[in-house]
């Protein structure tokens, strides 16, 4: 079994359900309709089919950024760790393009080529220039096929690698001046990006390049049932992958977590009556959903099948410790002044201090 199936894998049923009751206009070269777009996305149901929601939030935001993909702009999602940009890309690819694999994953050391193209060596010094020589680029296969590409963590890329995007963008044409050529991109063409400013060694986008996007900021859940209520549906959905029941990840057990991750990330309690000290980790919905599988896989094999306080607490200090010189104080004050007088949380506190005494 694949342990993390594609969007346009996991979810065929429903893109295959949308395609054939889509009567809505559909941009050219899209697979789908925008409003069969943000069906997929958001959720709904289609002749009897149930359409799962991939993203939970402001269907505005959803909107906005299909609307953008609709025109010749590309999308930038900005968003702080966590909050899904990578996943609402994925699945804005695979409802539009039908597939999401062209992917360029953004780090500190990566070539123009990865945005461009690359050579076969050997076949360049036997043949030369030539374009059966040319190693093509998600980029640059996404342009002669008109499909959405991706373009992960845009930030951590270099600032003159990155400006290889500009031409791209504002021309949608590929200049090769080894073979006296340019490469047009075909309708359905576009990129999606995704960007946070929260990680070290960000490299600040351009005011030209900056230009060439429309940004959706992808904010964190505004509430705290609505937070619990993302985490749940994708430890469910994960869970079923890794052979992790549901029933290992009790609903409160969830929610001690996520009420942890908010409190100690927003610096106060859910009430707003007390001020807290926030760590330096994240602590980020992505991060709440680690801690709950590890709670679950640590249930499950070394437990009696259902996640408990040990189980959780074991997950938390290493998601909460990133910094243990700095973070151990801030740890060790909100576990004396809310967990352990908080109603119902004595067993998690005991666990807790277990591992920090």
């Amino acid at each position: 079994m694949i342990i993390r199936p594609h969007a346009e894998q996991a979810y065929a049923h429903e893109l295959s359900a949308l395609q054939a009751a889509d009567t809505h206009p559909k941009p050219q070269g899209w697979l789908l309709s925008p409003w069969a777009v943000a069906t997929y996305i958001l959720g709904g149901e289609v002749e009897g089919q149930v359409i799962e929601p991939k993203y939970f939030g402001q269907r505005r935001l959803i909107e906005v950024a299909i609307a953008t993909l609709a025109t010749d702009r590309a999308l930038l999602l900005l968003g702080v760790p966590g909050t899904a940009k990578t996943w609402v890309s994925e699945h804005l690819a695979a409802a539009i393009s039908g597939g999401s694999t062209l992917l360029v994953q953004g780090t500190a050391g990566i070539a123009e080529d990865a945005l461009r193209y690359g050579w076969n060596y050997a076949r360049l010094l036997a043949e030369g220039p030539s374009e059966n020589a040319m190693v093509p680029s998600p980029v640059m296969a996404g342009m002669n096929a008109g499909k959405i590409v991706r373009v992960e963590e845009l930030t951590r890329i270099p600032a003159e690698v990155q400006d290889t995007l500009i031409t791209l963008l504002s021309e949608k044409t590929m200049p090769v001046p080894e073979l006296n050529t340019e490469i047009q991109a075909q309708q359905g063409f576009n990129i999606i990006a995704t960007a946070n400013d929260r990680d070290k060694g960000v490299n600040e986008l351009s005011s030209a390049l900056r230009r060439r996007f429309n940004t959706v900021v992808l904010p964190l859940p505004q509430s705290l049932e609505e937070e619990v209520n993302i985490v749940q549906n994708r430890v469910v959905a994960l869970g079923n992958t890794l052979r992790l029941p549901e029933s290992a990840a009790p609903l409160a057990e969830i929610r001690r977590l996520v009420t942890i991750f908010r409190e100690l990330r927003n610096g106060k309690t859910e009430d707003g009556k007390a001020k807290l000290k926030s760590p330096s980790a994240t602590l980020s919905t992505a991060e709440a959903i680690s801690v709950v599988h590890q709670g679950q896989s640590l249930a499950v094999h070394f437990g009696n099948g259902a996640m408990n306080a040990q189980d959780l607490a074991a997950g938390l200090q290493g998601a909460i410790l990133k910094d243990p010189t700095n973070d151990l104080g801030v740890w060790q004050e909100y576990l004396e002044q809310v967990v352990r007088k908080r109603e119902g949380w004595q067993d998690l506190y005991r666990a807790c201090k277990d591992l920090t005494d």
